[in-house]
């Protein structure tokens, strides 16, 4: 397993941009001093240490913390890629469903308010503890991103997200 110490010698990282960095030459295609990593479809940032694929932020708690961390790491901006410091926080997997942006496929691009065919109004509605929540039906997208963000807020804290966007 991968501790902190032998993290630090092969790598450095900047918690203030996220950015990891190769301390030693780990090929011969990279030298010491270039940017390690790189994005994967999923849009998180993953490189190969020892011989190992790495997600980084992981790697960036283990490095700052000399800790694996326990559980999930979040990203409290959306943005997978930004694995400053500040940005990465320990959650559980509700606080991470909560934090998550609504589906790329979503004709609302706002998590939360759909369009209801039958009754031809905008329905809001949130995810809890596994139990689908009816919040209403609303005349305008609007008023229905409104009540899902007030919902959101009340059930999730910090942890909400209402828009799409990372």
């Amino acid at each position: 397993m991968l501790t902190a110490e032998r993290l630090r010698e092969v790598l450095r990282y900047d918690a203030a941009t996220g950015v990891f960095r190769w301390h030693i030459k780990p090929c011969h295609q990279m030298n010491a001093g270039d940017v390690a990593g790189a994005k994967h479809c999923a849009g998180y940032v993953q490189m190969r240490v020892l011989g190992r694929v790495y997600l980084a932020h992981r790697l960036a708690w283990l490095y700052v913390t000399n800790q694996w961390p326990e559980g999930l790491i979040d990203h409290a901006n959306g943005d997978r890629s930004d694995n400053r410091f500040s940005n990465l926080r320990l959650v559980t997997r509700s606080q991470n469903a909560a934090n998550a942006s609504c589906h790329r496929d979503s004709a609302s691009k706002i998590k939360g308010v759909y369009w209801s065919r039958q009754r031809h109004r905008w329905r809001a509605e949130i995810c809890v503890s596994g139990r689908r929540i009816h919040i209403g039906l609303y005349d305008s997208k609007d008023a229905a991103a409104a009540a899902y963000s007030a919902a959101a807020t009340q059930h999730f804290g910090e942890y909400a997200r209402s828009s799409c966007s990372s």
